[in-house]
């Protein structure tokens, strides 16, 4: 996710978002596991927009 578009979400999008990427982030883990996934860079991908879009939730909620 971009910047603009992470700015643009309010907070129950944010919260939905980080669920989904978590969901996400536990799948390709088990694809790691038994060798399907094809780009392990997505594992990275999604952790940094978790931290992004928890940032920016704490930084709304202030």
């Amino acid at each position: 996710m971009k910047k603009n578009e992470i700015k643009k979400l309010t907070n129950k999008q944010i919260i939905e978002n980080i669920d989904k990427l978590k969901k996400d982030l536990f799948n390709f883990r088990f694809q790691k596991v038994n060798g399907q996934i094809k780009s392990p860079a997505k594992i990275t991908e999604t952790k940094k927009n978790i931290a992004r879009l928890k940032t920016l939730r704490g930084v709304k909620n202030a």
